[in-house]
């Protein structure tokens, strides 16, 4: 597992430089127990699996508060992205609340969440294609 995690720090650390935020959000998926899978049980467990079920569709995304992010993952994941980005933890539950739903969408294509091997691969590319748009929180 040490191998496949210090490729995907390699694939975040080669686009951080375009698309910092994002790939600190990718950073923290990766890190949430579970993964994508882990991530999308939390949002479930708290009431907001119609949330997060449609960022996984292939349908519109439903947006999501600050709020409800911390409801569902808690204050720490939070907190921890402030302190990577440098901001408020109220700036990265903002940037969390803009960029999860797109990210969470764009890792789970074919409205399912991948397998964590798949995720290096398809987090690169998304890294990469939010880097070229300039998409910034």
């Amino acid at each position: 597992m040490g191998l496949l995690d210090n490729l995907e720090n390699m694939a975040a650390g080669r686009v951080a430089g375009s698309n910092p935020e994002a790939a600190a959000v990718l950073e923290m998926i990766q890190n949430h127990p579970g993964g994508v899978s882990g991530m999308v049980e939390a949002f479930h467990n708290k009431g907001l699996g119609g949330v997060v079920n449609s960022w996984i569709g292939t349908g519109e995304n439903q947006a999501v508060t600050p709020d409800q992010i911390q409801q569902a993952l808690g204050s720490a994941p939070v907190q921890a992205l402030a302190q990577k980005l440098g901001v408020s933890p109220e700036q990265a539950g903002s940037t969390l609340s803009q960029l999860l739903p797109t990210i969470v969408d764009k890792l789970s294509p074919n409205g399912a969440v991948p397998e964590h091997s798949n995720l290096l691969q398809m987090g690169e590319g998304l890294l990469a294609a939010l880097g070229k748009t300039g998409t910034n929180g």
